[in-house]
């Protein structure tokens, strides 16, 4: 079959490219068409060229997007019926280590940085790199499945590295990434508090459900917390872990999830004298999709609060619609642009 790839060539240009795949493939792959995919930050650095020289140089052309769902078209196993709905794994690990997790395997790919990603007709996925997904699901949700798997995979990290004490988190930053974050943490952690820590009034009104909110100038000086999450990225990420260290009770855990193009510099004096473990975190894996996704069917009302983070919906049937979607990406103030695709 002909199968229809829609690359990026340049920043804000894309084309269309054609590969031949034959259905006689191996048994362990499956073919999706993608239906629902959402933009990602990641993504608009390679759109807007803002990613480097260098790194465009290196990975374009390449089909944008890692975060997406799509129906089972072909199972040559025939364990799928046509039409079943899964979210699609972006990570794709060559090798297995005992010790290091395959998001973090230097050898891994990853969709859509240096590989393809769904921004595809079909996408052709070994069969541990699919999970089916609820039937009720909302679709435009889904769509960012791989973004909530973030903090699903932070936490879990947290959980086995970090003290027992966890009577107050705070989270820092008022985007989609703390919205998930401080969300996931308040329904694992019931009967602590979670704090969010933010910048924007307007986008903070939207954690209704966490116990307080702070603006980052307005903290109160006899403010504590036993561990911390930053979900800032870029360079505020360096105010934001700063801040978590002047907060944080000593021994405590700051887990760094923002990503910065560039190097930030903290303040390693208060971090030596508080014995601060810093934990980083980066993308995830199949098992972290696994547990979204049963974390999502044990709390189902979640799936309404995540609906709070669906911004833009552009429905996408030609490359013109692409270049709109992302455009209208740039934006936004709050929440994720989906692009149902119909191309």
């Amino acid at each position: 079959m002909i199968n229809q790839v829609y690359r990026l060539v340049s920043p804000r240009q894309f084309e269309v490219t054609y590969k031949d795949r034959s259905l006689k493939f191996d048994e362990d792959f499956v073919v999706i068409r993608p239906t629902h995919l959402s933009i990602c930050a990641a993504d608009q650095r390679y759109y807007t060229g803002t990613r480097g020289f260098e790194a465009l140089a290196k990975k374009l052309p390449m089909a944008l997007v890692h975060e997406g769902i799509g129906k089972v078209v072909y199972d040559p196993r025939g364990e799928l019926s046509s039409g079943t709905l899964v979210v699609m794994v972006p990570n794709t690990p060559l090798e297995q280590d005992d010790i290091i997790a395959e998001n973090y395997l230097r050898s891994s790919k990853f969709r859509s940085s240096g590989y393809d990603g769904f921004m595809q007709d079909y996408v052709f996925l070994g069969r541990d790199r699919i999970v089916p997904l609820p039937d009720n699901i909302n679709p435009q949700v889904a769509a960012f499945t791989e973004l909530i798997t973030i903090s699903t995979h932070a936490i879990a990290r947290f959980e086995r590295k970090s003290h027992l004490r966890r009577q107050v988190f705070g989270v820092w930053g008022d985007g989609n990434l703390g919205f998930i974050t401080a969300l996931i943490l308040k329904k694992k952690y019931k009967d602590s508090k979670v704090i969010v820590f933010g910048k924007t009034e307007y986008k903070l009104d939207n954690f209704t459900f966490v116990d307080e909110v702070y603006q980052i100038d307005r903290i109160p000086e006899d403010l504590w917390i036993d561990h911390g999450f930053e979900c800032v990225g870029g360079q505020g990420s360096q105010f934001a872990i700063n801040q978590i260290i002047d907060y944080i009770q000593p021994e405590g855990s700051i887990s760094i999830l923002g990503v910065s193009e560039y190097p930030v510099e903290i303040n390693t004096r208060m971090v030596l004298e508080k014995g601060i473990t810093v934990i980083g975190s980066s993308r995830s894996g199949r098992e972290d999709f696994v547990q979204t996704v049963d974390f999502m069917k044990e709390y189902p009302d979640i799936l309404e609060y995540f609906g709070i983070l669906v911004g833009h919906v552009c429905v996408v049937k030609t490359i013109q619609d692409i270049i709109h979607a992302f455009e209208k990406d740039l934006t936004s103030s709050w929440g994720k642009t989906v692009m149902e695709w119909r191309i």
